[in-house]
C-alpha cells in the first residue's frame, strides 16, 4: 500500500473554560480516554498560542470572561475555522443550545455531564475534523494538479467536462482530433482521473469554467 503523502500530526483536544479546577479535570479526564489535551481560561488566551486550523477539537465554555463562548463560535466561523465546537456550561438554555447548534456545534452539554458523554461528543468531534482535513488536503491536491496543465490541456479539460465529443473539440479548437486525444490523455493522467465522471467531479471542485457546447452542423442537403 503506497504511504500517505501527508502527515497526520496528533489531533488536540483544546478545552477553554474559566473554572480552573473543571479544566484540570477534564484535562486529566482526556488524557486518561488517551487524548491529547491543552487548556485555556479565556478564549483570547486560546487565540494567542493555537491555531484555528489545528488538528483537533474545542470544547468550549458558553459563559466567559471577555468573548463568550457563543460569539468566539461566530468568530471561528468568520475565520473559516475547522476545528469542531463541543459547548459545555453551567448555565445553559434552550435558546443558547438552540444557537451553537445552527452554528455548528457538535454537542451542548450542561454541568455537570457525565465524563463518557462528552468523550463521546470529542470523539465524534475529531472524526469530523479528520474528515475535513482529508477534503481539505484532497482538494489542495486536485488544484495542483490543475496548476500543472498547459494552456491547451486547460481548454480540452474544459470542453471535455462541458460533455463535447473528441470532434466537437477539434473544430472548436481548430486542430486535428488526434491532438485533441493526446491532450485528453494528459489531463486524465495528470488530473489522476480514471473516468469522465471522476473529471466532471474535479473540474467541479476546482472551479473549472464550462466551455458552451459547440453546436453540430446541420447536414448538407
Amino acid at each position: 500500500m503506497a504511504q500517505d503523502k501527508h502527515e497526520h500530526p496528533q489531533p488536540t483536544v483544546f478545552v477553554v473554560d474559566d473554572d480552573e479546577a473543571f479544566r484540570e479535570s477534564l484535562k486529566g479526564l482526556l488524557r486518561s480516554a488517551g487524548f491529547q489535551a491543552r487548556t485555556f481560561g479565556t478564549a483570547e488566551e486560546f487565540s494567542k498560542v493555537a491555531a484555528h486550523d489545528a488538528p483537533g477539537c474545542l470544547v468550549l465554555d458558553v459563559r466567559l470572561p471577555g468573548v463568550s463562548g457563543l460569539h468566539f463560535q461566530s468568530e471561528m466561523e468568520s475565520n473559516s475555522s475547522s476545528l469542531p465546537i463541543v459547548f459545555v456550561t453551567g448555565y445553559g438554555d434552550i435558546p443558547m443550545s438552540v444557537k451553537a447548534m445552527k452554528g455548528g456545534a457538535i454537542e451542548f452539554l450542561t454541568k455537570p455531564f457525565r465524563g463518557q458523554d462528552l468523550l463521546d461528543a470529542v470523539e465524534i468531534a475529531l472524526e469530523r475534523n479528520r474528515q475535513q482535513r482529508a477534503k481539505e488536503h484532497d482538494l489542495a491536491d486536485l488544484r495542483q494538479a490543475f496548476a500543472s496543465l498547459t494552456a491547451r490541456e486547460n481548454q480540452v479539460f474544459s470542453l471535455v467536462t462541458a460533455g463535447l465529443m473528441n470532434k466537437q473539440i477539434s473544430g472548436a479548437l481548430n486542430v486535428s482530433e488526434i491532438t485533441v486525444k493526446v491532450h485528453r490523455g494528459n489531463v486524465m493522467r495528470k488530473m489522476g482521473a480514471r473516468s469522465l465522471a471522476a473529471l466532471v467531479r474535479m473540474a467541479d471542485a476546482v472551479g473549472v469554467r464550462k466551455e458552451p457546447r459547440v453546436t453540430r452542423p446541420a447536414p448538407a442537403h
